[in-house]
């Protein structure tokens, strides 16, 4: 479990950095808040009473990154997924966190509007990144995890 977890914890630290420098230059070459929406707290309803730094708020969603890798390795190996399905439900997952993630864009002004067709296009390719990324870092030489 030490090593899963060790594993996990790394895996959702590169692919999360990954995620939120792609958002970031989105943001800065498009002028798109899709940055800003990963790093949103404003939902939480004691967080949004806080102004954190960029540093916190990305720490933030490094840890929801590392949860989320973990809990995919544990279930990889739990149900000994092979390659193929490593990749198609990763990307699947991801895809699904995103899409259901943008809907919080509502409740911030920081944010996109919610009907921004070219911030949900970019959060959602960001998404589908993140679990190529994620899901080739949990396959090596055939074996999954």
């Amino acid at each position: 479990m030490r090593k899963l977890w060790i594993r996990g914890t790394f895996k959702g630290l590169l692919s999360g950095t990954f995620l939120g420098l792609f958002l970031k230059m989105i943001e800065i070459s498009t002028g798109i808040k899709v940055y800003t929406l990963l790093l949103n707290v404003d939902y939480f309803p004691i967080l949004k009473n806080y102004h954190f730094p960029e540093l916190i708020e990305f720490g933030f969603h490094l840890i929801i990154s590392v949860v989320v890798a973990f809990s995919l390795l544990f279930i990889i190996k739990k149900y000994r997924w092979n390659g193929t399905q490593i990749i198609v439900r990763t990307l699947f997952i991801t895809f699904s966190i995103g899409f259901l993630l943008y809907p919080t864009t509502a409740l911030s002004d920081r944010t996109p509007e919610l009907t921004s067709l070219p911030a949900i296009f970019f959060w959602l390719l960001g998404h589908l990144l993140y679990g190529l990324l994620l899901s080739s870092l949990f396959i090596k030489k055939g074996n999954s995890y």
